[in-house]
């Protein structure tokens, strides 16, 4: 079904109205879906625009797009698209700042421990001394990376694991907001064996000390990157500080479009939203900037792998994980993040005039 703009503003406002517990009829359901639809495909419109100003635009087997060195894109990557997967190792739950892009704001301080001495792996705990167990029974995965929240608020702890699976072959990524390193640690997790590090350049603003800590790791680590979510404050603060961050020797920067939970949405709200395969919750413009940024990048020519991390290539990697795990055609851990759909950020959108559906 099809449904103008104005009747979809009046149908959001009225369901931004109803109490949390109460649940939408089916005809009420078909009403959402085809708004959600309608705003997807216009959104879709505008970023194929995009890609069509990119020259230099290359694709990862029609999983994700990017432009630049195709030597130096992410091996990290190339296990969530291709391999058989990214295992995430979790072991700090603290960090030392606290971004409103977080899918944990406000709630930092409440975030359970792993546990004393143990590493989450694939949902499970295990004991350091557990891990010759583990690579001994079960497939090794092309790569794990070190996720939740800030790994140098306890970096010590993290070497002897590092080393461990890189004896086993396996490769391994370490996220950072890059704050607290220093050139002592990185040349520690390089000895490790750590491949893969990856700074997020746009937690600190582009902070300086950040962007010569990116240059230490380069020294010491064979894979450097970026990763942020691409927000309007990171664009221009990152074309602001441009040479510096390129005269780091970064290999890759991965641009990633902005989702929102139950935790960081109302720290964008009067944005623009759209929700992907009633999946993710994005402001429009995350994307847009990323192509707008891929497109800068392409005509400079910068040495660099640019890589285009949005939404689609999430659910291009959530296909290619149950596929490897062996679940059954179709399955997807693509999904929304809210248990109740957020109707009220869906306003500002369709109120917005210069917002058009391309059919009503």
């Amino acid at each position: 079904m099809k449904i103008s703009k104005q009747e979809a503003l009046n149908w959001f406002e009225f369901f931004a109205s109803l109490p949390e517990d109460e649940e939408l009829m089916v005809d009420q359901q078909e009403i959402v879906y085809a708004v959600f639809a309608q705003i997807e495909e216009a959104v879709d419109r505008r970023i194929e625009a995009l890609r069509s100003e990119i020259k230099g635009l290359k694709s990862l087997q029609g999983r994700t797009y990017y432009v630049g060195n195709d030597e130096k894109f992410a091996q990290g990557c190339k296990s969530c698209l291709l391999g058989t997967g990214l295992t995430a190792i979790r072991k700090t739950n603290k960090c030392n700042i606290q971004c409103k892009f977080c899918y944990n704001y406000g709630e930092l301080d409440d975030i359970a421990p792993i546990g004393e001495g143990l590493w989450e792996i694939g949902g499970t705990k295990y004991y350091e001394t557990d891990l010759d167990l583990l690579l001994s029974i079960h497939k090794k995965p092309t790569g794990v990376a070190y996720v939740y929240l800030e790994p140098f608020m306890e970096i010590e702890k993290y070497y002897s694991i590092i080393k461990k699976f890189s004896e086993a072959g396996i490769h391994q990524h370490l996220y950072t907001n890059g704050l607290l390193a220093d050139e002592e640690k990185l040349k520690a997790l390089g000895e490790a064996g750590l491949d893969e590090i990856r700074f997020n350049l746009g937690a600190s603003n582009c902070a300086d000390k950040v962007i010569q800590n990116i240059a230490l790791a380069k020294k010491y680590i064979p894979r450097v990157g970026i990763e942020t979510p691409m927000t309007p404050e990171y664009f221009e603060t990152f074309f602001k500080k441009k040479e510096a961050i390129l005269g780091t020797g970064v290999d890759f920067m991965n641009c990633a479009e902005l989702h929102l939970n139950e935790n960081n949405i109302w720290n964008y709200e009067g944005e623009n939203m759209y929700i992907c395969h009633h999946g993710y919750i994005s402001p429009i413009w995350s994307h847009e900037l990323t192509l707008q940024f891929m497109k800068i990048a392409d005509e400079e020519g910068w040495d660099v792998a640019v890589h285009d991390c949005c939404n689609m290539t999430k659910f291009a990697r959530g296909l290619n994980q149950t596929m490897k795990e062996g679940k059954w055609f179709g399955a997807n851990n693509f999904g929304c993040e809210f248990e109740r759909i957020p109707f009220e950020a869906f306003l500002p959108i369709l109120e917005d005039e210069e917002f058009e559906f391309i059919e009503e």
